[in-house]
């Protein structure tokens, strides 16, 4: 097959896979949480182009990264690591445990910047005990992921901004607006989604990922099949 073929054939059924994964997380999302059903996005069918897109994004930045090992004792990645959990640690920690909900980024980081930084400076100074004072094994541990999802945050918060920002000015339709959540940026991004996104999206890099790569290595014609019965759908 030729290989450009095999290209676009292969990143169409990432697209379409991924875009269906997220079309069940939005559905999901909204049963749990509302108790009801709603056919998230505005076109017709299972899926939601945001998330196959979105994915395909993360796919080809990542890629190179992820097949890489980093540990702990790795000066840049076990310190963006360990600040990263200590950040989703604290932040979620205040979400849940405040009795008023924090809306503005400005307004958490006025009443609760100072912990953040405290909670982050006591976690490096336990991976720098780790690293250097110890002979503990968990300083050998991968933290690619960590880091991963750390980046994964990073560009689906700006994958969201950027799409919200398009549909609204362009499109003037609203789908999703966050004014009432939890730390959110004009009401287009909030820390909520992004962190989900980030979970999810390592989630799938890790392991769906594996699944999709074995699908488009197969030479079974059903696959071809299946492909051009959903571009046609």
């Amino acid at each position: 097959m030729n290989k450009v073929v095999k290209f676009i054939k292969d990143n169409y059924i990432r697209f379409t896979i991924y875009a269906f994964v997220g079309w069940l997380y939005e559905v999901t999302w909204y049963i749990v949480n509302k108790g009801y059903f709603v056919n998230r996005g505005v076109l017709q069918g299972p899926y939601l182009p945001i998330y196959g897109f979105g994915m395909l994004i993360l796919i080809f930045l990542l890629s190179k990264y992820k097949s890489k090992k980093h540990s702990l004792k790795d000066n840049i990645s076990g310190t963006i690591a360990v600040a990263t959990i200590a950040s989703f640690i604290y932040i979620t920690f205040i979400e849940y445990t405040t009795p008023s909900k924090i809306y503005r980024i400005d307004e958490f980081g006025s009443k609760y910047g100072i912990g953040l930084i405290i909670t982050i400076f006591v976690f490096l100074l336990i991976r720098y005990f780790i690293v250097h004072k110890t002979k503990f094994k968990i300083k050998n541990i991968d933290i690619t992921p960590v880091v991963i999802c750390l980046l994964i945050f990073i560009i689906t918060t700006i994958i969201e901004y950027v799409s919200h920002y398009v549909i609204d000015v362009y499109f003037n339709k609203i789908l999703w607006d966050y004014s009432l959540d939890f730390l959110n940026l004009n009401a287009r991004v909030n820390f909520d989604a992004s962190r989900n996104f980030a979970l999810g999206g390592t989630f799938l890099m890790y392991l769906i990922e594996t699944i999709v790569l074995q699908i488009t290595k197969s030479k079974s014609k059903t696959v071809s099949i299946i492909t051009i019965i959903i571009a046609i759908i």
